[in-house]
């Protein structure tokens, strides 16, 4: 161990989840970095998790506890950042865990490139311990992005917003907090951000292992908290348009192939019933549709497959919605 570590602050959001959050917090007092601060959140929980935390406190020195009213994730991390002592800032959601070098590796890594984060692979896992497919994938070595190649990435799906891969200079949180309210809510900070970063770090180890619980908010869910999360991620659209236009104008195309494709997912998953006039958010998106079919046959980084749902959701979206619907519940 280094004769003087910088400290790092550990936010981890809780909610009722009593039964997987003494290994998420085990596995951060594990880390190799021991320089470290653990921030446990309680947002309101009712179960035996705001008992919990005073348990853990107990155990080890580094844990801080604060209790809150529920306010969701979101305002959980911010009360976290605004408490924060640390140089550096990681956030961990209260079902997953980490790997014990995680924090050493990122910092390291970090230091030696002189970029302000650093983000590591992660491992998706259900409840019987199966890994399962890759949402994202680490490079085969260490690599470094500049902001607007990362940005690239994230505009064709590639790149990993969240920020619980990820170590963040701390400095970069001192105006930027997660909207409140908003699912999707890494990606919303983190293009923010980018115009102000050189860039950042990715090494190719797994770090993280995010684990899917049955019921997860996060994971899972009803029809109709799939449409809010769809809907987010359309106004995350287009305000990281906006931001495209501003400080990478090469991206501008990109940035509207990525609009347009979240727009698509709305219309894949937006329940039919909620396809009427007093829905303000799919009048919209059909709206936007019919204005931008030009764009929507022009654009090389939209597949054919993409042009032809978009063009005919333009035309008769209802219609295309219920035989998209019948076709997936006979696959």
């Amino acid at each position: 161990m280094e004769k003087q570590q910088d400290l790092i602050s550990v936010i981890i959001p809780v909610y009722n989840i009593k039964e997987y959050l003494e290994r998420c917090v085990d596995s951060v007092l594990a880390q190799t970095w021991k320089n470290l601060e653990v921030l446990l959140v309680d947002d309101g929980s009712d179960d035996g998790t705001e008992e919990l935390v005073e348990e853990l406190a107990e155990r080890d020195e580094r844990i801080r506890v604060f209790h809150k009213e529920n306010g969701g994730s979101s305002s959980a991390r911010n009360l976290g950042i605004r408490e924060a002592a640390g140089r550096y800032l990681g956030f961990v959601d209260s079902d997953d865990f980490i790997e014990p070098f995680m924090y050493e590796k990122l910092y390291r890594a970090m230091r030696e490139t002189g970029m302000p984060i650093a983000q590591g692979g992660r491992r998706e896992i259900d409840e019987e311990g199966n890994f399962l497919p890759d949402i994202c994938v680490p490079p085969d070595e260490r690599e470094v992005y500049d902001s607007e190649s990362f940005m690239r990435e994230l505009l064709l799906h590639k790149g990993d917003c969240s920020f619980c891969t990820k170590l963040t200079d701390a400095s970069f949180f001192g105006k930027y907090r997660f909207p409140e309210g908003k699912l999707n809510e890494d990606f919303h900070v983190l293009v923010k951000m980018l115009p102000e970063i050189e860039g950042i770090v990715s090494i190719p180890e797994r770090v993280y292992n995010v684990f899917y619980k049955s019921g997860s908010n996060t994971r899972t869910g009803s029809a109709a908290k799939f449409s809010r999360v769809y809907g987010d991620n359309v106004d995350n659209a287009d305000m990281v348009t906006e931001i495209v236009r501003k400080h990478y104008p090469g991206l501008e195309k990109t940035a509207l192939r990525f609009g347009l494709y979240q727009r698509l997912d709305y219309m894949l998953h937006v329940p039919i019933e909620d396809m009427k006039k007093g829905n303000v958010q799919y009048g919209e998106i059909v709206r936007y549709l019919r204005k931008n079919r030009g764009e929507i046959r022009r654009n090389r980084e939209l597949v054919k497959k993409e042009k032809v749902y978009l063009l005919l959701f333009s035309v008769m979206p209802v219609l295309i919605r219920k035989v998209h619907r019948f076709l997936r519940n006979v696959r």
